[in-house]
């Protein structure tokens, strides 16, 4: 039995047929194509599938699609793109704070999310409002730093 839910995604509207019980990361990334979404653990302990819903990061795995219904996600590729990126998704570049990639647009979104809250947090905060993303390819400082140079880019454009 499946249920038809309508979303936007990345600003276009997207009906999709879901399970009652099946995952808005499952529903994302099998009926959506949003790939870029990622699955690290499918317990909300990892932090690689978040995305905006309605402009909170959510861990996309906890969610049921069907609760998704009417909603806007935005994922990674929904921030900026190569020829425009966001602030943050400059920073990380720049800052080299994408090793093998998997958790980087989970990262990306949660730091997205933690600026539109926190438009000036200290290194702390930073670390705080990160801590529900996981990486395990790096020691997370330049990840910090990229936040810490998105801020202060942001604050630098008045945004």
């Amino acid at each position: 039995m499946s249920i038809n839910i309508t979303i936007t995604l990345n600003g276009k509207k997207k009906t999709l047929a879901v399970a009652p019980t099946q995952s808005l990361l499952s529903a994302l990334r099998n009926n959506a194509k949003a790939k870029e979404v990622k699955d690290g653990c499918s317990d909300g302990d990892c932090g690689a599938c978040t995305v905006l819903m309605d402009g909170k990061a959510v861990n996309s795995c906890l969610v049921l699609a069907p609760a998704a219904d009417g909603s806007e996600i935005v994922t990674v590729k929904g921030l900026g793109t190569a020829e425009a990126p966001s602030a943050v998704q400059e920073s990380f570049v720049n800052s080299g704070a994408i090793q093998c990639g998997y958790c980087t647009a989970g990262m990306v979104i949660s730091a997205t999310a933690f600026l539109n809250e926190n438009p000036d947090p200290t290194r702390t905060e930073i670390r705080e409002g990160l801590s529900g993303n996981l990486c395990r390819c790096t020691g997370y400082q330049k990840i910090i730093d990229a936040v810490a140079n998105a801020a202060k880019k942001n604050h630098s454009q008045g945004e």
